[in-house]
């Protein structure tokens, strides 16, 4: 769709919000395609990047369809359904997910940017998470991603208040996990993502599942084990410790999308 695009150059994808006339604000239908974006791409990288065109990341959820739902006891039930599974897709996919966020990262943006795995800025970017200004409850999944982020009690001060925090602020509480200056986010995102694609995907995928569980109360050490015998049955060790013995880069012989359960 037009205002919701992914592009693929080598091992990475790049999915941008594409509606600058209106600070990227998503609809309905945008949060909607986003799983089937992903999909498309999920066996063709190694390194997803999520960004916003122009000079704004995402202000947030298009305000004109909040009430527009069936339901009148919850006209935000569609939305909302939506809008968590797009969440879900970003953190489900399988390969390192990285936010890169210029100017407004508002509600809604924070869900997307929260969502990736990490989050670089540049210095024109400003947080929000806005519900109490409108009176809107908070689902649990993007609060839970808020709190593992920020911890219990900058959580509440963002919902609580809705007051926005600079990218100074941000990388402080650790909403981000880089600031660079506006002419050099492109370049040091550019270079992370070369990094990324070069490293193990088996590591990474083993690594997010790991994170996951140890976040949620799961099984980590069962998951794992899992990966204990992947990397051993598929020779991405075996390749790791030859390369750094022949100080030669690794040439790992595990595809990133296969799965090791």
């Amino acid at each position: 769709m037009s205002d919701l695009h992914i592009a693929v150059e080598g091992p990475v994808a790049t999915l941008t919000v594409d509606r600058p006339a209106k600070r990227n604000a998503m609809t309905r239908a945008m949060w909607a395609a986003v799983p089937g974006l992903l999909a498309q791409v999920v066996d063709d990288v190694r390194v997803l990047l999520v960004t916003g065109a122009g000079p704004s990341f995402c202000a947030g959820a298009d305000i004109g369809e909040l009430l527009g739902g069936e339901d009148p006891t919850d006209p935000m039930a569609g939305l909302r359904a939506d809008n968590l599974a797009a969440q879900a897709a970003i953190r489900a996919f399988p390969h390192p997910t990285l936010a890169v966020v210029r100017g407004h990262c508002i509600g809604g943006g924070v869900e997307l940017a929260a969502s990736c795995d990490l989050r670089f800025a540049d210095d024109t970017a400003v947080f929000g998470v806005t519900p109490a200004r409108i009176g809107v409850v908070y689902p649990p999944a993007p609060t839970k991603a808020l709190v593992d982020l920020v911890g219990p009690a900058t959580t509440k001060y963002l919902l609580f208040s809705g007051e926005l925090l600079d990218a100074v602020a941000a990388l402080r509480v650790g909403l981000v996990d880089e600031v660079l200056p506006v002419d050099g986010l492109a370049d040091r995102v550019a270079a992370f993502a070369a990094v990324l694609a070069g490293r193990s995907a088996l590591t990474q995928r083993a690594t997010k599942e790991v994170v996951a569980e140890l976040t949620t109360g799961g099984d980590a050490e069962q998951v794992a084990d899992r990966w204990f015998g992947e990397t051993i049955a598929s020779g991405e060790l075996a390749e790791g410790v030859a390369a750094f013995a022949e100080r030669r880069a690794p040439a790992f012989p595990w595809d990133g999308g296969i799965s090791a359960g």
